[in-house]
């Protein structure tokens, strides 16, 4: 099978998978059909495949390093390639996930008790992160617009002025929205971090299934700190594999960030096989990655002229990226809890309740189209039918 099918349903039950053997410590059954958690139900490009097979030929499975000109060479490449935009490969460093860097980074940036704003509706792990680390959550609620989403620009300023906002933690593309951010809007910010002496770390792990052109986050001229924060997980589907890098701006910020690593937290040695996955990814990925690309957003259109066939005030549009429908369903006046229970009840199907990315999410789901359309289709139906138990008539 070629992994370029992405029509062809892969089982994924039984290899303990936390989107499909363990849906039942979210959901409270098991057996449903999952939509939840963002990994995808496709394989993986053959090229990491083949990559980890060539590697588990030889028996020895040792220590291993990253900062070596294969792995930085392979990010600079896809960077040229990708976004037509040059790192400075010195200011790279490992971690073993995204979240990891970004805790770590809010450690040395910030101290207990201050606060660090983030866009909303959010990642839901930004508020444990946050506050697992003793600091204080600023959401800065997006504004829905008819074109879709907007960030505030006063309520943006006014939170960074605060004179114990330390850190901006930026997601770009904005997850769960799929807002891809403009270059005139990155700058805008950078220029408001550096007024009010606030660091920013840019998570950027869906910037790869995007529908239009993303901009990486690459200082803009920024005087404060910064740090783009990434990896080829969420994209090639490898996020078993474990790893992530960041290019982080300051060189004493590496070097704090890099002794934490490797002298207190003893992380310096990676997976060898996300070392490796994620350097066949990046180097011979690309073709698959356009075709996910395609296909994602044919998925999207899907949603689109389902649900605003199905219900006239539904209108929901494509996003700039990301395969995550973000679907507001507000104007149909639904009991949410009543639909989650009919979903899983009824129509043994999982999907993310809105609520869950914090208070602006409330009257969302969230529906993960990393998968094929057949099973798009058996989401969307179940999800016009659970809201016609409502008494919600297409």
């Amino acid at each position: 099978m070629t992994t370029m099918n992405f029509d062809t349903p892969v089982d994924r039950m039984g290899t303990y998978c936390t989107q499909w053997d363990y849906v039942q410590d979210r959901f409270g059954k098991a057996g449903l059909l999952p939509f939840t958690i963002s990994d995808m139900d496709f394989a993986a490009p053959d090229a990491v495949i083949d990559a980890l097979k060539a590697r588990l030929e030889h028996p020895v499975l040792g220590y291993s390093r990253w900062n070596h000109d294969d792995f930085k060479g392979a990010i600079e490449r896809w960077y040229q390639r990708r976004f037509d935009t040059q790192i400075d490969k010195d200011t790279l460093v490992y971690g073993p996930s995204v979240i990891y860097i970004i805790a770590k980074l809010i450690e040395k940036w910030s101290h207990a008790g201050d606060g660090i704003v983030f866009q909303t509706p959010a990642y839901d792990a930004f508020d444990k992160l946050v506050e697992g680390a003793g600091r204080r959550c600023i959401r800065n609620p997006l504004l829905k617009t008819a074109s879709g989403w907007d960030i505030n620009w006063s309520l943006l300023e006014q939170q960074l002025a605060q004179p114990d906002t330390t850190v901006f933690l930026l997601c770009s593309p904005h997850n769960p929205t799929g807002r891809v951010w403009s270059r005139e809007e990155l700058e805008r910010i950078a220029a408001l971090c550096d007024e009010h002496d606030v660091a920013l770390i840019s998570d950027e792990i869906h910037m790869d299934v995007a529908f239009k052109a993303h901009t990486p986050w690459l200082g803009f001229g920024m005087k404060q700190r910064w740090a783009l924060v990434t990896s080829a997980s969420k994209s090639f589907n490898i996020p078993a594999l474990n790893g992530a890098y960041a290019m982080i701006s300051s060189e004493q910020s590496r070097n704090d960030y890099l002794f934490k690593l490797k002298e207190v937290d003893g992380l310096s040695s990676p997976s060898i096989m996300g070392v490796i996955g994620m350097m066949a990814a990046y180097n011979h990925g690309e073709t698959w990655l356009t075709a996910l690309n395609a296909y994602v957003k044919e998925s999207h259109e899907l949603v689109r002229d389902t649900l605003n066939s199905a219900f006239a005030n539904v209108q929901y549009q494509v996003p700039d990226a990301t395969y995550l429908a973000w679907i507001d369903l507000s104007a149909l006046n639904l009991d949410m809890q009543k639909l989650q229970s009919d979903l899983i009840e009824h129509f043994n199907v999982a999907i993310m309740d809105g609520g869950v990315y914090g208070e602006v999410g409330k009257g969302y789901v969230r529906l993960n189209l990393g998968c094929p359309r057949s099973k798009v289709q058996a989401g969307l139906d179940a999800l016009v039918g659970a809201i016609g138990l409502q008494g919600i008539v297409c």
